[in-house]
């Protein structure tokens, strides 16, 4: 297959796979990874220039297997977009603190992993750019985010360090918050299944959807922060809807 490749992980129906349409758009063949195999290969149908890797990345060793074979089969990446989020929402006195470890595992360790496994080869091969996805949960703890915050603000922290180490090799590391919610389905079918803090409010005076950050959008900005000119790399940028509250 022709073109650079993207590896995306937590591809799944909004965020990932409006990334996989964006970069498919721009010239590239994309390695895509998430825990659900079905949703990987419809989307790899719809798109021939789309590979999909079932992986559970909380398995280390299982992740490691899985880049092995992409790199074997699809190459070295020039972008990698980490957008697997692991999370638990609720008062910390109520949740299994063993959750926290998964989710450190997942937006952190799991990214550690990634930047590893190819920094060297992205340098060697002319440089590049990696980019996680998080929200404003990794700059502040607040109720309900106990056993998330710390894991994103790990992330943010690991993505900045990276910044330091790679940019001079010519690899962009960069983070985008995304400071607003967005409409996705595992949050429930319904606004009255999903947590008060992730509806919109009753007195909202926009439409619905504008209370959401459109994966779409999303896309266009990771794309255009893996695609700065070298000499005006930003690490941080907050994306939020028009009328967020901040």
């Amino acid at each position: 297959m022709a073109g650079p490749l993207c590896i995306i992980t937590g591809v799944g129906d909004a965020t990932g796979s409006a990334t996989v349409r964006k970069f498919i758009s721009q010239g590239y063949k994309v390695a895509m990874i998430a825990r659900n195999a079905d949703r990987l290969q419809a989307l790899a149908d719809q798109h021939p220039v789309a590979q999909a890797y079932a992986c559970d990345i909380s398995d280390l060793q299982a992740f490691e297997t899985c880049l092995t074979r992409i790199e074997a089969e699809m190459g070295v990446p020039r972008v990698l977009v980490h957008n697997a989020v692991s999370h638990s929402f609720g008062r910390f006195r109520e949740l299994d603190p063993l959750e926290i470890e998964r989710n450190f595992r997942v937006n952190a360790t799991a990214l550690l992993v990634l930047a590893r496994f190819f920094a060297d080869k992205m340098a060697a091969s002319g440089g590049g750019a990696i980019l996680a996805t998080g929200n404003t949960a990794s700059h502040r703890g607040v109720p309900n985010y106990a056993l998330f915050a710390p894991t994103k603000a790990a992330q943010r922290n690991l993505c900045e360090a990276l910044a330091r180490d790679l940019g001079p090799e010519g690899i962009h590391v960069c983070y985008l918050s995304v400071d607003a919610a967005i409409d996705v389905t595992w949050l429930g079918a319904s606004d009255a299944e999903r947590p008060s803090w992730l509806v919109p409010p009753a007195d909202w005076p926009h439409a619905r959807e504008d209370f959401f950050a459109h994966p779409d959008g999303i896309a266009e900005e990771i794309y255009h922060l893996t695609h700065q000119h070298r000499t005006t790399w930003s690490f941080e940028t907050t994306i939020r809807p028009f009328a967020e509250k901040w």
